[in-house]
């Protein structure tokens, strides 16, 4: 190395020095030290920097202290139902029909204590059928339940386990009216069987129907993560109460995609009254509605396709005593909007009995105020369910007198008059041809309009040689023809 050389590298290591002796002396104190804190932050534990907060006005920063208080009145349900397995037809051509064992199906869901002497509020789809159900309790302890009362139209279903007195911790049950599009929710399941879990999200509708759950219930629809497992479990508002049973979800995978279905605390409300009395009674409106179209709403000078026309009023209902007519379009329940006839079958459907609400309807553009006082649904004619026999296309089918009570039993769109099908027995007539269904409306047979059992048994009685009968299925209108002996033709 020349001398030269060496002399560049002694003046080069000398101005650096003093350039970085230089920028430590201009460099703030405040600003050193900072530096010096964030570093230090950063090599110390989160789980040391973090607090959890100590209540519930804390719980914007975490849920914890939420789940603390409810987690333990969740538990864990398990089913088992034997079912029998069915026959090979390609072998039974070869061995004949071979008794096989009875194949043992497990089922597996959630469930809420509502009661600290050990009752618990689950799904009726969980426990339906079962031959043995066991809880688990958050603590891991197990007991055996019964059941107690169900409901299979709201599909709810009372368990009760025997703690031997201990009391059990419950939750406290919330008001879903106040429920509101955008709150926060927390839902506390089963899912897949992995052990109590705990997801959050917001309430993204309130009385959604037509979900193909159930034509009577109505639904608070959830995005917090809702998968098999957790129906039957808590939805809890950030409260702390009760708001929903989780009880369904929408889904092509099988798994959690945002759309969750829970069944509104106020109803199950409802259904725990029905199980104390023996018996659910839902409230009676006395009317049946129909959506307000966009061709409705512009032939009645409406700025808007909204609220729930009045097709048709029960004589001597509620509806009937208020003054409501055919025609009028119903706008709102206690000043609550109806936006469609789902939207009043909720408002109305979740109260209870006795109730007297307010209803806002618009008569030729008029809009008016009338009070209204749900009450228990009449069950006028009876029932009278029989089997029909004779020799008839009609002979095993068993059919009863529509009436108010009967029409709430079975659900929504059923009409409050007329004979219905209530059974079919296998192997009759009608079975063979798949010709009436559970659930449909004679209306009349050879032009001869029926009202009652009685006069549905007296114009078969003539019609066995031929008949010509007219039934409503699902709202829509058909007509079947029969002559003896094997003459059969339907047209709608």
């Amino acid at each position: 190395m020349t001398k030269k050389t060496l002399l560049l590298v002694i003046v080069g290591l000398a101005l650096g020095a003093a350039l970085a002796f230089g920028i430590r002396a201009w460099c703030p104190p405040a600003a050193a030290q900072q530096a010096e804190g964030i570093a230090a932050q950063r090599s110390v534990s989160p789980a040391a920097q973090r607090e959890v907060p100590g209540s519930r006005e804390e719980v914007l920063l975490s849920y914890a202290p939420l789940v603390k208080d409810v987690a333990p009145a969740v538990v864990n349900v398990y089913s088992a139902r034997r079912a029998q397995q069915r026959a090979s037809t390609f072998f039974d051509q070869f061995f004949g029909r071979m008794n096989r064992p009875p194949r043992v199906e497990q089922s597996l869901g959630s469930g809420v204590i509502v009661g600290a002497d050990g009752l618990i509020v689950t799904n009726n789809h969980v426990v339906e059928g079962a031959e043995q159900i066991l809880v688990s309790l958050s603590d891991r302890r197990e007991f055996s339940a019964e059941i107690v009362f169900t409901d299979p139209q709201m599909d709810l279903a009372l368990l009760r386990v025997d703690t031997g007195g201990e009391a059990l911790p419950t939750v406290d049950l919330g008001d879903s009216d106040s429920v509101e599009v955008g709150d926060i929710v927390v839902a506390i399941g089963n899912p897949f069987g992995v052990g109590q879990t705990v997801t959050n999200g917001i309430v993204s509708a309130v009385a959604r129907a037509g979900v193909g759950i159930s034509d009577y219930q109505f639904f608070l629809q959830t995005d917090a993560a809702i998968n098999p497992g957790n129906s039957g479990g808590a939805l809890i508002g950030l409260d702390g109460t009760l708001v929903g049973v989780n009880t369904a979800i929408y889904s092509r995978s099988g798994g959690s995609n945002g759309i969750g279905f829970a069944i509104p605390v106020n109803s199950v409300r409802q259904f725990l009254a029905g199980a104390a009395s023996g018996r659910v009674m839902r409230p009676w409106f006395g009317a049946e509605a129909q959506t307000v179209t966009r061709e409705i709403a512009s032939s009645m000078g409406l700025d808007r396709p909204s609220g729930a026309l009045i097709r048709s009023v029960s004589e001597s209902g509620p509806a009937a005593d208020a003054g409501l007519r055919s025609g009028d379009i119903v706008t709102a329940v206690n000043g609550e909007a109806v936006g469609d006839p789902a939207m009043l079958r909720y408002l109305t459907g979740s109260q209870p009995l006795g109730s007297e609400l307010t209803l806002t309807y618009l008569r030729g553009g008029e809009r008016r105020q009338t009070t209204i006082e749900l009450i228990e649904p009449p069950e006028t004619p009876k029932r009278n369910e029989t089997l029909l026999s004779g020799e008839h296309i009609l002979t095993g089918v068993q059919v009863a007198n529509l009436s108010p009570r009967l029409a709430s039993e079975l659900g929504s769109g059923v009409p409050e008059s007329g004979v219905i099908v209530t059974g079919i027995t296998r192997g009759a007539p009608a079975a063979r041809v798949n010709f009436v269904r559970t659930g449909d409306i004679i209306d009349s047979v050879n032009g001869e309009t029926v009202e009652t059992v009685r006069e549905l048994e007296t114009v078969m009685g003539s019609a066995s040689a031929e008949a010509e009968i007219v039934f409503t299925r699902g709202g829509q209108q058909a007509a079947c023809y029969f002559r003896a002996p094997n003459f059969f033709r339907c047209r709608s």
